[in-house]
């Protein structure tokens, strides 16, 4: 057998140390602003903060942090924040963002499951370790990120560090080390629905690929021209891999630190001039109803992703008519996160303008580095016709292969083409590739053999003027098992009978999919990550239907 021809190029290995690197050698003088969360806006640059990145990674040297370790944050999108992702997984260590809305068992219990030997956390989240402190066994240091006036007199914390006094004792001469691309880069935990959340181990080369393919016209089009504030947590999936797209095309940065309401977001949007950002759909309503109230416009917020949950089209019109353009997406945790995006091709140009809306409305086409599919419980893959939904299994060099901590891998074999990786989602995909949840695998609500997308269901009761947001979940009834019990918040001031928004879905649903009843709620519950939390409901509300016939 004939050896094969190599090529004769430089092996240069992928690390996320090249992305800052890049950015600070050739946008260095380009803006990075924060909303700290001591209060002001502090501004800083990409050559100050990979300058900051490595006398922080020489000081987790100094703290006996090895290859390996992993260093957790609970942090809110600041600059410091920026700075622990660069200089951890720059010195090959792994930065592992955990979710501070989390309940305080779950955050004790992963960072336990991670074996963190060191945390470090914002100002206004020094109560939470406070009272985590003594659970958290294998935390050696915790790191106050904040400066030497700020700090507590006294605190519960052991042997409380300050982060700037870290870096102020350092001189930066570091130089970032080479090492294998499939080192462990950074750690995120699913939001564990069911169960203890799961770990996602991301290497270096998952990771600059990714940030490669978000930058991509038709993925999320990023440009050193742009203006990126990114609205989602960097403890959700690495804020989607935003500070290292950021990096990679060197554009100016705006991190809103803890403050998402709206008034907060739209300071910043217009203030510094913001063109992108991402976010889920819940922070976008939030965004939007101050806008709308006070008779606000945009002055340069241009496009933004949206994903984390399905958004509703409602949504997507009212940002529109303000002259944003929606991104819709699909991903998860498990792949770190992006999926798809709905960006149309050429030939849909010459359609009618419904016929793009209901297509842009879809999570949209697979980006190169993933890939994806349907298929049936017998795991043989579907047509694309857009009619017949299963379950979406993805893979690529940004899915992971298996959990954190786990030997078992997930994978499942689909026949005739190999090992993918099971979302959980219910999907369709068209003739064009284009896809479109119909639900998640748990929510799908299962009537008499028939499966009916709570999805759809909810976005037809967002577009009824009264309704600010809506859940659907699956219902016990005696006869067709579950039916469709839909769960509406009015917006302030709004009002509407259970027989008005029920007929709201006659001509837009067929008939039997309609849900049975309607329960007006204050407030809907969320996930820690913005989600609609349909198990707390289906707690509540899954027997209404019962309940109600007496």
């Amino acid at each position: 057998m004939t050896a094969p021809l190599y090529g004769r190029m430089m092996q240069m290995p992928l690390l996320i140390s090249s992305l800052i690197t890049h950015a600070a050698r050739h946008a260095g003088d380009t803006e990075i602003v924060t909303r700290r969360v001591e209060g002001p806006l502090h501004r800083s640059s990409w050559s100050q903060v990979e300058q900051r990145a490595r006398r922080f990674a020489q000081a987790l040297q100094r703290l006996g942090c090895e290859s390996g370790d992993r260093v957790a944050t609970l942090a809110w999108n600041t600059d410091r924040h920026l700075e622990i992702y660069y200089a951890t997984s720059g010195s090959q260590l792994v930065c592992h963002t955990i979710n501070p809305r989390l309940f305080p068992q779950q955050i004790a219990w992963i960072a336990n499951d991670a074996a963190d030997k060191v945390l470090c956390f914002d100002l206004n989240l020094l109560p939470l370790v406070e009272q985590l402190a003594p659970q958290l066994g294998t935390v050696r240091h915790f790191v106050l990120m904040t400066d030497r006036a700020h700090m507590p007199a006294q605190s519960a914390v052991p042997n409380l560090l300050c982060y700037e006094e870290l870096l102020a004792a350092e001189d930066g001469r570091y130089a970032w080390p080479s090492f294998d691309e499939q080192c462990a880069s950074s750690l995120c935990y699913s939001s564990g629905t069911t169960g203890n959340p799961k770990g996602a181990l991301y290497s270096h080369r998952s990771t600059v690929l990714h940030a490669y393919a978000a930058a991509l016209p038709d993925a999320m089009a990023a440009s050193a021209c742009d203006v990126i504030l990114p609205a989602v947590p960097m403890f959700h999936v690495n804020a989607w891999g935003l500070p290292y797209t950021a990096a990679l095309v060197g554009c100016k940065l705006v991190l809103p630190g803890p403050k998402l309401d709206g008034a907060s977001l739209y300071e910043l949007f217009e203030g510094e001039k913001v063109t992108f950002s991402a976010g889920v759909p819940t922070l976008w309503l939030g965004l939007m109803e101050h806008v709308r109230s006070r008779g606000l416009e945009f002055s340069t917020f241009r496009r933004t992703v949206i994903g984390g949950s399905a958004c509703p089209p409602a949504l997507m019109r009212a940002l529109e008519e303000y002259g944003v353009h929606v991104i819709h997406a699909w991903g998860m945790t498990e792949m770190s996160p992006l999926g798809t995006l709905a960006r149309l091709q050429p030939k849909h140009a010459t359609l009618p303008a419904a016929e793009r809306h209901r297509l842009l409305e879809k999570q949209g086409k697979a980006i190169y580095g993933v890939d994806i599919d349907v298929i049936n419980d017998a795991h043989e893959v579907l047509p694309w016709d857009s009619q017949q939904a299963g379950h979406l299994v993805a893979r690529g060099p940004w899915v992971i292969e298996r959990y954190w901590n786990e030997d078992s891998s997930p994978l499942v074999e689909v026949k005739d083409h190999g090992a993918w990786f099971p979302t959980g989602d219910v999907a369709t995909m068209d003739a064009d590739g284009f896809m479109q949840i119909t639900d998640r695998s748990k929510d799908v609500v299962k009537s008499g053999g028939e499966w009916i997308s709570s999805i759809e269901l909810e976005n037809i009761a967002m577009a009824h003027p009264a309704v600010k947001e809506a859940a659907v979940i699956a219902a016990t009834h005696p006869v067709w098992d579950e039916r469709p019990l839909l769960l509406a918040q009015l917006k302030p001031g709004a009002s509407v009978t259970r027989e008005e928004l029920l007929s709201f879905f006659k001509g837009r649903i067929a008939h039997w999919q309609t849900p049975d009843d309607v329960v007006f709620v204050d407030e809907l519950p969320h996930t820690a990550t913005g989600k609609l939390s349909k198990l707390t409901l289906r707690g509540k509300y899954k027997d209404w239907l019962i309940q109600q016939r007496g």
